[in-house]
């Protein structure tokens, strides 16, 4: 796992992070990201997101990277698109989260740009 703090000059506001794969996936990495909820809208996730996939395809060699992103949260899946991400599938009831089983949303960049 390699993670990565969202900072102004004064504090960290986010973070945002690759999990690599293994075996059969070993050449993909999961992306994660979050961001404190006064600094949404700002674009500030999608310069993070822009710069882990630059890591992860750069320095890493990775040739895909994906995201699952609650399907209730489409600010999430926005900033994903914007970066070239692409929807992939639905996870019916895939995640459990405040005491309810809900979607989740797979989406994945593969660097020859398919």
């Amino acid at each position: 796992m390699t993670n990565f703090a969202i900072a102004t000059a004064d504090e960290a506001i986010g973070g945002v992070g690759l999990r690599l794969l293994e075996g059969l996936f070993r050449n993909s990495a999961e992306v994660g990201y979050w961001l404190g909820e006064p600094y949404w809208g700002k674009g500030i996730a999608t310069a993070a997101l822009a710069a882990i996939v630059d890591f992860g395809f750069g320095e890493l060699d990775l040739v895909r990277l994906q995201a699952l992103v609650f399907a209730r949260n489409p600010a999430s899946a926005h900033v994903l698109e914007k970066s070239g991400f692409k929807l992939e599938g639905r996870m019916v009831k895939g995640v459990f989260k405040d005491g309810e089983n809900i979607d989740a949303l797979l989406y994945a960049l593969v660097r020859d740009g398919r």
